[in-house]
Protein backbone atom coordinates (compact mmCIF):
# COMPACT_ATOMS: atom_id res chain seq x y z
CA UNK A 1 0.00 0.00 0.00
CA UNK A 2 1.45 3.32 -1.06
CA UNK A 3 1.13 5.97 1.65
CA UNK A 4 3.37 8.57 0.08
CA UNK A 5 2.06 12.10 -0.07
CA UNK A 6 1.10 13.85 -2.24
CA UNK A 7 -0.67 11.05 -4.02
CA UNK A 8 -0.54 11.13 -7.76
CA UNK A 9 -3.12 10.06 -10.26
CA UNK A 10 -1.57 7.41 -12.56
CA UNK A 11 -3.75 8.63 -15.45
CA UNK A 12 -2.42 12.19 -15.28
CA UNK A 13 0.40 13.13 -17.65
CA UNK A 14 3.77 13.44 -15.94
CA UNK A 15 5.87 16.54 -16.60
CA UNK A 16 9.53 17.15 -15.93
CA UNK A 17 10.85 20.28 -14.26
CA UNK A 18 14.27 21.75 -15.09
CA UNK A 19 15.63 20.28 -11.86
CA UNK A 20 14.86 16.75 -13.12
CA UNK A 21 11.98 16.03 -10.76
CA UNK A 22 8.80 14.55 -12.15
CA UNK A 23 5.56 16.34 -11.26
CA UNK A 24 1.99 15.48 -12.01
CA UNK A 25 -0.63 18.08 -12.82
CA UNK A 26 -4.32 17.42 -12.45
CA UNK A 27 -6.93 19.58 -14.07
CA UNK A 28 -10.07 19.63 -12.02
CA UNK A 29 -13.49 20.39 -13.39
CA UNK A 30 -15.75 23.07 -12.07
CA UNK A 31 -16.73 22.50 -8.46
CA UNK A 32 -20.26 21.27 -8.05
CA UNK A 33 -22.56 23.62 -6.18
CA UNK A 34 -23.10 22.44 -2.65
CA UNK A 35 -26.65 21.25 -2.17
CA UNK A 36 -28.54 22.97 0.63
CA UNK A 37 -29.15 21.01 3.80
CA UNK A 38 -32.69 20.28 4.87
CA UNK A 39 -31.97 19.08 8.46
CA UNK A 40 -34.64 16.37 8.16
CA UNK A 41 -33.32 13.95 10.80
CA UNK A 42 -32.76 16.73 13.33
CA UNK A 43 -36.31 17.94 12.67
CA UNK A 44 -37.75 14.46 13.19
CA UNK A 45 -36.01 14.17 16.56
CA UNK A 46 -37.14 17.69 17.49
CA UNK A 47 -40.70 16.73 16.65
CA UNK A 48 -40.64 13.46 18.59
CA UNK A 49 -39.13 14.84 21.78
CA UNK A 50 -41.04 17.17 24.05
CA UNK A 51 -40.64 20.83 23.16
CA UNK A 52 -42.82 23.78 23.92
CA UNK A 53 -44.58 25.87 21.27
CA UNK A 54 -44.32 23.05 18.67
CA UNK A 55 -41.03 24.34 17.25
CA UNK A 56 -40.10 20.76 16.30
CA UNK A 57 -43.21 20.45 14.14
CA UNK A 58 -42.47 23.77 12.45
CA UNK A 59 -38.90 22.59 11.80
CA UNK A 60 -40.20 19.35 10.30
CA UNK A 61 -42.61 21.22 8.04
CA UNK A 62 -39.83 23.51 6.76
CA UNK A 63 -37.49 20.55 6.30
CA UNK A 64 -40.04 18.76 4.16
CA UNK A 65 -40.59 21.92 2.10
CA UNK A 66 -36.81 22.34 1.72
CA UNK A 67 -36.45 18.77 0.50
CA UNK A 68 -39.31 19.27 -1.97
CA UNK A 69 -37.71 22.44 -3.32
CA UNK A 70 -34.35 20.69 -3.62
CA UNK A 71 -35.93 17.89 -5.65
CA UNK A 72 -37.75 20.47 -7.80
CA UNK A 73 -34.43 22.21 -8.52
CA UNK A 74 -35.06 25.52 -6.74
CA UNK A 75 -31.88 25.56 -4.66
CA UNK A 76 -32.32 29.11 -3.36
CA UNK A 77 -35.75 28.36 -1.88
CA UNK A 78 -34.40 25.08 -0.50
CA UNK A 79 -31.50 26.94 1.14
CA UNK A 80 -33.88 29.52 2.65
CA UNK A 81 -36.30 26.88 3.97
CA UNK A 82 -33.43 24.73 5.28
CA UNK A 83 -32.05 27.73 7.15
CA UNK A 84 -35.46 28.38 8.66
CA UNK A 85 -35.74 24.70 9.67
CA UNK A 86 -32.35 24.97 11.34
CA UNK A 87 -33.49 28.03 13.32
CA UNK A 88 -36.64 26.23 14.48
CA UNK A 89 -34.55 23.19 15.46
CA UNK A 90 -32.27 25.39 17.54
CA UNK A 91 -35.28 27.01 19.22
CA UNK A 92 -36.78 23.57 19.91
CA UNK A 93 -33.50 22.40 21.44
CA UNK A 94 -33.31 25.49 23.63
CA UNK A 95 -36.93 25.08 24.77
CA UNK A 96 -36.17 21.45 25.56
CA UNK A 97 -32.89 22.01 27.43
CA UNK A 98 -33.24 25.36 29.21
CA UNK A 99 -36.29 24.74 31.48
CA UNK A 100 -34.87 21.56 33.08
CA UNK A 101 -31.53 23.31 33.60
CA UNK A 102 -33.27 26.27 35.23
CA UNK A 103 -35.27 23.90 37.44
CA UNK A 104 -32.07 22.11 38.46
CA UNK A 105 -30.43 25.46 39.30
CA UNK A 106 -33.45 26.46 41.41
CA UNK A 107 -33.41 23.15 43.29
CA UNK A 108 -29.68 23.43 44.01
CA UNK A 109 -29.89 27.04 45.20
CA UNK A 110 -32.97 26.21 47.30
CA UNK A 111 -31.17 23.28 48.91
CA UNK A 112 -28.15 25.49 49.67
CA UNK A 113 -30.40 28.15 51.19
CA UNK A 114 -32.25 25.60 53.33
CA UNK A 115 -28.98 24.10 54.55
CA UNK A 116 -27.78 27.54 55.69
CA UNK A 117 -31.09 28.11 57.49
CA UNK A 118 -30.79 24.71 59.16
CA UNK A 119 -27.28 25.54 60.40
CA UNK A 120 -28.58 28.71 62.05
CA UNK A 121 -31.52 26.99 63.73
CA UNK A 122 -29.58 23.93 64.89
CA UNK A 123 -28.59 25.73 68.09
CA UNK A 124 -32.26 26.30 68.93
CA UNK A 125 -33.15 22.63 68.63
CA UNK A 126 -30.09 21.46 70.57
CA UNK A 127 -30.93 23.54 73.67
CA UNK A 128 -31.50 21.39 76.77
CA UNK A 129 -34.21 22.47 79.15
CA UNK A 130 -34.32 21.54 82.82
CA UNK A 131 -37.42 21.03 84.93
CA UNK A 132 -36.50 24.21 86.82
CA UNK A 133 -37.03 26.22 83.65
CA UNK A 134 -40.74 25.42 83.67
CA UNK A 135 -41.52 26.66 87.23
Amino acid sequence: MDTAYPREDPRAPATRKPDGATHTALTLGEPRPQLPRDHMIWSIFSTLYLNLCCFGFLALAHSIKARDQKVAGDLEAARRLGSRAKCYNILAAMWTLVPPLLLLALVVTGALHLSRLAEGSAAFFSTKFDDADYD
